[in-house]
């Protein structure tokens, strides 16, 4: 058991850390879940009251409740549902696989001795954020993009052409991946025999299954 010192500012992700201390002395840092204030208590064990904070295998966690930071393998650490607003759904499991469904619609399996935190990932608002000039983003240490049309044909496949030109063919990055619906994960990937239901693509529906 933990007690929550402070919630901080983070400067390399979307949300807020947790400083936590522990009886012994040791301080560590966590992401910090909606509705934890300084004060609260949080626990980290195979069985613990499912509170916000709280952390536990999913094979113990009740169905229907929202968790964030949950591992894909065993002892890996959190993996999925990290940033700022974002929790996933245990839909339901069995005695070895548990049901997720992620924020962009996908449904996988996930060993039910992963780990995962209760509650939502707190800083929702931070969507709402309007950089308002670009100098704000060169400060966080992204550079300016240049539209391919506004290139030389030589540097990129929509580049060229007499006046403003739309390029003649469909968006696609530099190397000529296509930037609307195309696929970019590999059909070999070992986790793809645990995706149920695919994410749903914002042009053409939701992508067929893959192969077994």
């Amino acid at each position: 058991m933990g007690n929550v010192l402070a919630i901080e500012y983070d400067p390399n992700r979307s949300c807020n850390i947790a400083l936590i201390e522990y009886p012994d002395g040791e301080r560590r840092y966590i992401l910090a879940p909606a509705g934890l204030i300084a004060g609260h208590k949080v626990e980290s064990g195979e069985r613990v009251e499912p509170a916000v904070g709280n952390a536990m295998p999913l094979k113990n966690i009740p169905p229907g409740m929202d968790v964030h930071n949950v591992e894909m393998s065993v002892g890996q650490g959190g993996k999925l549902c990290r940033s700022a607003g974002v929790s996933t759904r245990l839909l339901s499991r069995s005695s070895t696989w548990a049901v997720l469904v992620l924020p962009s619609g996908e449904m996988r399996e996930v060993r039910v001795e992963c780990r995962a935190t209760i509650g939502q990932v707190g800083n929702a608002e931070h969507q709402n954020i309007r950089w308002g000039k670009a100098g704000r983003n060169r400060h966080r240490g992204i550079r300016p993009s240049v539209r391919g049309t506004a290139q030389n044909p030589v540097s990129h496949p929509l580049g060229g052409g007499e006046g403003r030109s739309g390029g003649g063919r469909h968006p696609c990055s530099k190397w000529g991946q296509l930037a609307k619906g195309g696929r970019t994960r590999s059909p070999n990937r070992v986790s793809n025999a645990r995706i149920l239901r695919r994410r749903k693509s914002r042009r053409y529906g939701q992508l067929p299954r893959p192969k077994q």
